[in-house]
């Protein structure tokens, strides 16, 4: 079956028999909300049959090249050699999970002690979500306060007290200097959005306003330094420094999820590239290799609640043999000397090429990103937070641009809010035949337009 007759959306393919058959089974027919069809993946989610290097072929034979990356964590692209063979090493050599620890949880440790300056000490866990979680709960520990700012337009995973105010309606956010928290969906437990705070992305003086009047009740500051969960929106200059002075005069635990750029922006992250030191750090997607792991670290004063008991921090498959040989590797791998460099050329000359490409066809859009990581944004205005996002940007325009790419054999998420991601696999020659499939696309949107 052609990519176009997919794109037509024909019952008839395998993706489309495939999801009937698991809407019978899966609530959704999927297992996350990010590849349900409300997410943008209609009339079904794309079924996988492989993926190997920057390319992913469905379960139709068709071949894409792929800047979905899993969301991300494949940051050496499908099924890397190394990484994966250290894996089946593991296993068929030691095991998977001991409930005891192993010595190359300590040897883990090192690299990203190593890697992040701002980490003095680091615990391993399975998912972003769960180091989010115990990080607002390591900070209000050793803050002695209850509430966290956060972010609207930002993701940190989907526990009750931060699965707030990610995408909310503005007609029930309240005003734009004076956000309300609004629940990411029905029942989550009433009272927990007391200790939350919901500010805009990027405005320094509302962030020095609500820390000045609030700074004794504040635990924490929750921010992704580059916002990833609502396309990709940059720092305004100066920003991220405001919020590391105000954090730090206030006795303010600063928290970075870096998730999504951790290890993916340079070894030591976003953190590294734009140079802040905040106090405790989470990571997940690009520390595993495509394989599933997480950590959160910082300063050794506050994770020494964690060392002497006072806050927990437990789970059965954390730092199990699985997950530690695969970020080992991989983080063996991110240490090879030029690799990021390589990474950013690839990653700079398909953002320009974009960017040029929708410039030549004069239409009114742009590309946004750093290093290995970029979203175009069809808008008329810039955009620096959420509300900017909602306001400006036309999603409807995103999904002719995405559905024409993946007619082609380009593959992102079909959602404006979530990013492209570039892998070390991807070469100069997948940019290009990018390029030319982006330059087609462009002309029919020129003509819509």
């Amino acid at each position: 079956m052609s990519n176009t007759q997919l794109i037509a959306g024909l019952e008839t393919s395998g993706s489309g028999k495939l999801f009937e058959t698991a809407c019978k089974l899966i609530p959704g027919g999927v297992n996350s909300t990010a590849r349900a069809t409300w997410s943008g993946w209609n009339p079904y989610p794309l079924f996988v049959d492989r993926g190997e290097g920057s390319r992913l072929t469905d379960v139709d034979g068709n071949v894409y090249i792929d800047y979905l990356l899993g969301l991300g964590p494949m940051i050496f692209g499908h099924r890397p050699p190394r990484i994966t063979q250290a894996v089946v090493d593991f296993i068929q050599q030691r095991g998977t999970v001991f409930a005891l620890p192993t010595a190359d949880e300590a040897r883990l440790a090192r690299k990203i002690v190593d890697a992040v300056p701002s980490v003095d000490r680091v615990r391993l866990c399975n998912t972003g979500t769960e180091a989010v979680l115990y990080a607002t709960r390591l900070a209000r520990a050793f803050t002695k306060r209850n509430k966290i700012i956060r972010f609207e337009g930002m993701y940190h995973g989907f526990s009750d007290g931060v699965y707030w105010s990610k995408h909310p309606a503005l007609d029930k956010a309240g005003p734009d200097d004076h956000p309300v928290p609004v629940a990411q969906g029905p029942g989550m437990p009433m009272g927990v959005e007391e200790n939350l705070i919901i500010l805009p992305w990027n405005d320094a003086d509302l962030l020095a306003e609500t820390i000045k009047r609030e700074g004794d009740n504040i635990a924490a500051v929750l921010t992704e330094p580059v916002m990833c969960n609502t396309g990709c929106i940059l720092p305004q200059p100066g920003y991220l420094e405001a919020m590391r002075e105000l954090t730090r005069k206030h006795g303010i635990v600063l928290i970075f999820d870096e998730v999504i750029t951790g290890f993916r922006l340079g070894l030591a992250g976003a953190q590294g590239r734009l140079g802040i030191k905040p106090d405790l750090s989470v990571f997940a997607k690009g520390v595993g290799g495509g394989f599933p792991v997480a950590a959160m670290g910082g300063r050794a004063d506050i994770m020494a609640l964690v060392a002497n008991g006072t806050v927990s921090m437990a789970g059965t498959y954390s730092a199990n043999g699985i997950a530690i040989a695969a970020a080992n590797a991989a983080l063996d791998e991110l240490n090879t000397p030029g690799l990021y460099p390589r990474l950013d050329a690839v990653s700079d000359a398909l953002r320009f090429g974009l960017e040029k490409v929708l410039k030549d066809a004069g239409l009114p859009a742009y590309v946004v990103g750093i290093g290995p990581l970029m979203q175009v944004w069809f808008a008329n205005a810039p955009i620096h937070n959420y509300r900017d996002a909602e306001r400006h940007a036309d999603q409807k325009i995103f999904d002719v641009w995405w559905r024409g790419m993946l007619k082609r054999g380009v593959l992102f998420h079909p959602g404006a809010y979530e990013n492209l991601f570039v892998s070390t696999a991807h070469t100069h020659d997948d940019v290009a035949k990018t390029l030319v499939a982006a330059k087609d696309v462009a002309a029919e949107l020129a003509r819509r337009v």
